[in-house]
């Protein structure tokens, strides 16, 4: 069956920090940075940053919905930005950058309002929503430099987006935390001692060191999406091994000098598990080696993939 392919525009303040989170998901075709919404045709960069051609710095995403359905590109939408700020986001402050969602046709409106209102009654803000709701115009790409800015300068993007106050709001307010005494009730002890306390599991005595099974490997505390079974392999060191994670966006990396050693520490960026080390002697293009232990994991398997709700990585396994 032939691919159908839809679009999707978001305003979320400055484009550069809005591709990462959607350039990532699976069924995901592209992601653009542009300007739209505004009455001058093909505007720079340095016109749309006067505030004199209406425009707003925006994305346009083309997806596939059957693998990520636009209800779930909107919840992934809301978790990038501040939607009760009405004169910018974070440190950008006018009106190209406020937030908007410029819907494509009336089913995308409909869920697109919806979507909205769930944020409005959710409790999480105590100021009104401001986002505006706007139908899709002419959509005009930005220049080239502004194109997959996070992987062309990863270092300055990483810089500006905690330098902004992006990252620190989105952790503050986006990130899915549970108390420790939620935790230790529903965490196993080795489970709780991985996660919460930086531990090891001991290697080759472990849920899924030889595990073979097709599916996804998602974290224990948050159930957010770290690692196939397609990225994984035996690296004969006792525990699971993979040459990747299912998107990068939801990893962090720290140094960790512990135990006399210098490596890279492997966490969850959503509920900040510690889930392990990735090493430079792997495999794949890249070398790594994320070498994790099966207490920070639970494993979904590709047969309830859609009943678990993550049916958007089911066409990973076609």
């Amino acid at each position: 069956m032939t691919e159908q392919y839809e679009k999707a525009t978001f305003a979320g303040g400055c484009f550069w920090c809005m591709v990462q989170p959607f350039d990532e998901q699976p069924g995901i075709k592209e992601v653009i940075s542009g300007y739209t919404g505004g009455h001058k045709e093909n505007p720079t960069y340095e016109e749309v940053c006067s505030e004199t051609t209406g425009h707003y710095e925006a994305v346009q995403i083309t997806f596939d919905p059957d693998v990520f359905p636009y209800k779930r590109l909107l919840e992934l939408y809301w978790q990038q930005i501040d939607p009760t700020d009405p004169g910018g986001q974070f440190n950008d402050r006018g009106d190209s950058y406020r937030t908007a969602i410029f819907y494509h046709n009336e089913a995308q409106k409909e869920q697109a309002e919806a979507s909205k209102q769930e944020v409005a009654k959710s409790g999480k803000f105590q100021k009104p929503i401001v986002t505006n709701i706007i139908p899709a115009g002419p959509f005009y790409k930005a220049e080239e430099k502004h194109q997959y800015y996070y992987k062309k300068n990863s270092f300055h993007y990483n810089m500006y987006k905690e330098g902004s106050g992006r990252a620190r709001f989105i952790r503050e307010n986006w990130k899915k935390v549970k108390s420790d005494e939620e935790l230790r009730k529903e965490l196993t002890p080795i489970q709780y001692e991985v996660t919460r306390k930086n531990g090891t599991e001991p290697p080759f005595q472990n849920e899924f060191w030889n595990h073979t099974e097709e599916g996804i490997y998602v974290d224990i505390v948050s159930g957010e999406p770290l690692f196939s079974s397609l990225d994984k392999y035996d690296a004969g060191c006792g525990w699971p091994s993979f040459t990747k994670p299912i998107r990068r966006s939801e990893i962090e990396e720290n140094l960790d000098t512990s135990h006399g050693m210098r490596r890279i520490e492997v966490r969850s960026k959503t509920a900040d598990s510690h889930l392990g080390h990735v090493f430079d002697d792997g495999p794949g293009p890249d070398g790594a080696r994320y070498c994790i232990n099966s207490a920070a994991l639970r494993f979904v398997p590709k047969s309830k993939l859609a009943e678990e709700g993550y049916g958007e990585y089911v066409k990973l396994f076609k």
